[in-house]
């Protein structure tokens, strides 16, 4: 196992060179705090994953968790996946801080950080949730849009606000221009994609526009009412204002120097390089893309591109692509990468029409990637249908174990399962099951994660493991009652970290905004 010194790591992450530095550990811990500029990758997430993270095998690769067990156990997993430049930090993220080395909390804090500079450096004008109502009340002539994504916007809204997912601001931009008389404000769930948003229609001209402040967060906490699942949904900026698009966005990739990149020379290129790594980001709506895309391109709709940078671009570095119909969306995306500090921007000339008629191919429907190693762990695993796994539990003292994330294991498991994560798996399981003959059932919702526990139990001596062929969703369509709720935990709920404008929470909503505020200092 090769290892990394913090001091060296350290020295890594400024350098040029291509890099990725993963946190291993589950969301919620690396929410608490984590090294700067990293990419959480729980080590659940690895073989589903690394491939589109890190598409070039021979970049050299960081993981880390708490103390370096799990990391250990990760670096093996990147092995198995051929991944065998990968190091773990000595003494993970303790020895790190004791070293005297920055840490950070939250999630997707550059994006987040950017956004309040952004807000800071460009003055952008704010409407307050109590200004904003006092304005619907008189009805003055007023447009809400809604920067979330329409997933996000159907449970709820401002009341009117309508959904114009961050990434289409350039197409709306000339239709807003012909009533220059009227208030715009922008908002999303908390700071960040209001304020984007806003500074974007700002740098196209638009003057009338105003991010509200804290979003849909600040209007609860304000006391106001949402509009539960609004009827409305997304709308489309009209023909006329789509065509001028193209113009202000190619105006706006000549003012800021974005290059292009023709479909000729991307097409030799491919989406993996010997020596580096080339990112494909599609920014148009899941829609668009399924009816056509680039193939090996990932679907990030503008918005989100921004918000969650560091959730997609793992290797520093890297290059990054972005895309579009006819690369309006794609200028704007870029604009703000290149704003981010990202090195190698740049958008594909003319977008997938140009792509289109230099013959590219094209795919339909959604991205599909088996898991790396699914088929070896497969073969190597017992596998039981619905029905037999059935008779088993009735048959016998069986563990049942599901390795699913905590809200699915919420939501349905199989009777009498125990909740255990993949990252502790090994490591945990020992203190609850000492005897390595006893009878495990493993499932999950729809089986891989669970082929990949059977397997990891089966290196450590367990010999008597099956696995639920299909998962806790075969279980159900065969007809087999499930249980809810955190009924049995072996370890903390800690692998997903929900927004609180999801939650309602309104303590949580205001230490998060106090956070979002914080990292402007």
């Amino acid at each position: 196992m090769k290892t990394i010194s913090p001091g060296e790591l350290a020295q890594l992450m400024t350098s040029d060179g291509l890099y990725a530095v993963f946190d291993v550990r589950e969301r919620g811990e690396f929410n608490d705090g984590q090294i700067p500029n990293c990419t959480s990758l729980p080590r659940s997430q690895i073989e589903f994953r690394i491939a589109e993270l890190v598409s070039n095998r021979k970049i050299a690769i960081a993981v880390y968790d708490e103390g370096g067990e799990r990391a250990a156990l990760a670096a093996q997993t990147l092995a198995e996946c051929g991944y065998h430049s990968a190091s773990v930090l000595e003494d993970g993220l303790n020895e790190w801080r004791k070293q005297g080395h920055p840490t950070v909390s939250g999630v997707n804090v550059p994006s987040k950080a950017f956004g309040e500079k952004v807000q800071q450096e460009r003055r952008i004008p704010e409407i307050t949730p109590e200004e904003l109502r006092r304005f619907r009340e008189a009805g003055a002539d007023l447009l809400i849009l809604d920067m979330r994504t329409p997933e996000e916007y159907a449970r709820f809204c401002i009341p009117g606000g309508l959904n114009v997912p961050g990434g289409d601001v350039v197409l709306w931009a000339a239709e807003l221009r012909r009533k220059p008389g009227r208030t715009v404000v922008v908002n999303c769930a908390g700071r960040t994609r209001s304020i984007i948003g806003a500074a974007g229609f700002h740098r196209l001209g638009l003057n009338n526009v105003r991010a509200l402040r804290n979003g849909t967060m600040g209007w609860v906490l304000a006391g106001f009412d949402l509009e539960s699942k609004p009827r409305t949904k997304s709308l489309v900026a009209s023909a006329a204002s789509r065509q001028n698009a193209r113009t202000l966005a190619l105006r706006l990739a000549a003012e800021e120097g974005i290059p292009g990149i023709a479909a000729s020379e991307l097409k030799r290129i491919g989406g993996a390089e010997d020596e580096g790594v080339s990112y494909l980001i599609d920014v148009r709506s899941e829609s668009e893309y399924q009816s056509g895309h680039l193939p090996g391109s990932l679907n990030i709709p503008g918005g989100q591109a921004v918000q969650r940078a560091d959730d997609f671009i793992a290797v520093r570095n890297a290059r990054v692509i972005f895309i579009s119909n006819q690369s309006a969306r794609a200028v704007m995306a870029a604009y703000w990468y290149r704003q981010m500090g990202f090195r190698d921007v740049r958008i594909l000339t003319g977008g997938l029409a140009a792509w289109r008629r230099d013959g590219g191919l094209v795919s339909a429907g959604a991205e599909t990637h088996e898991p790396l190693g699914l088929d070896e762990a497969r073969q190597a695993m017992h596998l039981l249908t619905p029905s037999d796994a059935n008779t088993l539990l009735k048959r016998s003292s069986v563990v049942t174990l599901d390795v699913g994330s905590s809200p699915e294991y919420e939501a349905a498991h199989l009777p009498g399962a125990k909740w255990i994560p993949r990252g502790w798996l090994e490591l945990k399981l020992p203190d609850h099951v000492a005897d390595r003959a006893q009878a495990i059932l493993i499932s999950c919702p729809d089986g891989a994660h669970s082929i990949f526990a059977g397997r990891a139990l089966a290196t450590r001596g367990y010999n008597n493991v099956d696995v639920l062929d299909g998962g806790v969703r075969a279980w159900i369509a065969a007809g087999f009652p499930t249980e809810r709720g955190l009924t049995d935990c072996l370890t903390e709920t800690n692998d997903v970290v929900l927004s609180p404008s999801i939650t309602g929470n309104k303590e949580d909503m205001q230490r998060y905004l106090d956070w979002e505020l914080k990292l402007k200092r």
